[in-house]
């Protein structure tokens, strides 16, 4: 399973356009793989015959497992690899320059035991047990003569419980063993939760029922789903991330409405003037974008992060604005880069370019990835306003609803304006809500009087 992106930590194969038994030649088209941002074509790397297929359509694994063996012979011997076609999931090494039968037979072969009473270990994994603070002699070396590699160490990180800042200070001051609580978390990750479920005491056995008298009518037995989709693949992914940001954040909802009229009456305009010369016609949400991103580069307090280790606040030097996009495989978010020193018809046209990859399902790596502050807009579906959820690991996000008319009061008379309800959902971690309002403040601003963004 290739790696398709920095971000990427697993993947499903969509579909085999190889079989088992055709040969093939470096540069043919394998399979497609689905990752959590696009699904991509994958070409064979080397030439023989595609022998056997260990990972069938479907399914969603880690990247560098196994996928498939390819031999140089159509005969060749491939029974030492696995069993029932089990696929292995740890990435197997290859020495550069080798040009391996099978993908997994240095993984199959015997190695010699390893030393009585000494470490042998590969700089490399040296190095990376003392960035993680790990015993070397706690590993089982991988490599010849038993000789402990960097591979080896990230196996041992990867198998230990992954559990969030708070939960570990709960099992701490509980006295829980974490060896002994099953995480319930997105990717098995224990929370603080399952914490302090494992430190309650055992629940009393429950009694016999009681007969129900023959006067009370049975409870009708739950009926069986007419379809079951898998949580896999981008619909897994949105399901952990939404959950992870619903349990690490402190959320809090501002909610501002704006008169849109100067808004909207500038995008007419411009829809008229330039959609000729620039070959779309501008759109709210280029206008919007335009406008959060002026605002975090006036307010970089709100381009921010929780630094990977919790411990630290991160203010970004850059602002990448992400716009989410309705696709049909689910909920993608193209990020505009350096979206506060681009002009609207430079952040349009990127915008429409990445989109149109979205829905395909042909996004670049770097297409989704990188955010620092995420708009979301559900006013074409007739949607006032909503509390949208926080794309970690950023510190807010903005909701917009529809821009409708409505009777507000101006100068003591009741006049049709269009309104626009705007709600900047921020982590209170991170940022105070005074702060968050004077951010919101100055988008109502831009949004009532456009031509500031000229200045």
């Amino acid at each position: 399973m290739p790696k398709l992106g920095q971000t990427m930590e697993e993947g499903s194969v969509v579909e085999w356009v190889k079989k088992e038994g055709d040969p093939v030649k470096r540069g043919d088209l394998l399979f497609t793989v689905e990752s959590d941002k696009a699904v991509l074509d994958v070409e064979a790397t080397s030439r023989g015959f595609l022998r056997k297929i260990l990972v069938p359509e479907g399914r969603v694994v880690p990247v560098l497992t196994v996928l498939a063996l390819i031999t140089r012979a159509a005969d060749e011997d491939i029974s030492s690899y696995g069993a029932a076609g089990e696929p292995d999931t740890r990435p197997t090494a290859v020495e550069p320059g080798a040009e391996p039968a099978l993908a997994a037979a240095a993984a199959a072969e015997p190695e010699p035991a390893r030393p009585a009473g000494r470490i042998i270990a590969s700089p490399r994994a040296r190095k990376a047990a003392r960035e993680q603070s790990i015993d070397l002699a706690l590993l089982t070396g991988t490599g010849p003569s038993g000789r402990i590699v960097e591979q080896d160490v990230l196996d041992y990180v990867a198998s230990r419980p992954k559990i969030t800042p708070v939960a570990a200070k709960t099992a701490e001051a509980l006295g829980v063993d974490l060896a002994t609580v099953a995480g319930t978390g997105p990717g098995g990750r224990i929370t603080k939760t399952d914490v302090e479920d494992a430190a309650r005491p055992p629940a009393p056995p429950v009694e016999a029922p009681v007969a129900v008298p023959a006067s009370i009518p049975a409870i009708a037995p739950v009926e069986r789903a007419i379809e079951r989709i898998p949580m896999a693949g981008l619909r897994g992914i949105i399901a952990q991330r939404m959950a992870a940001s619903d349990e690490a954040t402190a959320s809090v909802t501002l909610v501002t409405e704006a008169d849109a009229g100067s808004f909207v009456e500038a995008r007419e305009q411009l829809k008229a003037a330039v959609t000729e010369e620039w070959g779309f016609a501008p759109g709210y949400n280029d206008l919007l974008g335009v406008i959060v991103a002026r605002a975090l580069r006036e307010f970089p307090y709100m381009n921010a992060r929780l630094s990977e280790d919790g411990g630290a606040l991160e203010h970004l030097p850059y602002v990448n604005v992400g716009m989410a996009v309705d696709t049909e495989r689910g909920l993608l978010v193209p990020v505009i880069r350096d979206a506060d020193q681009k002009g609207l018809r430079d952040f349009g046209a990127e915008f429409r370019t990445m989109v149109d990859r979205a829905r395909v399902g042909k996004s670049l790596p770097d297409d989704l990835s990188g955010g620092t502050f995420t708009i979301t807009n559900l006013g074409m579906h007739d949607v006032d306003a909503f509390t949208p959820i926080i794309n970690l690991p950023e510190a807010a996000i903005l909701g917009a609803g529809r821009i409708q008319p409505k009777a507000v009061v101006r100068e003591g008379e009741i006049v049709a304006r269009q309104m626009w309800t705007l709600s900047l959902v921020f982590d209170h971690r991170l940022v105070d809500g005074a702060p968050a309002a004077r951010f919101l403040q100055r988008i109502k601003q831009l949004v009532e009087n456009p031509y500031l963004l000229l200045g």
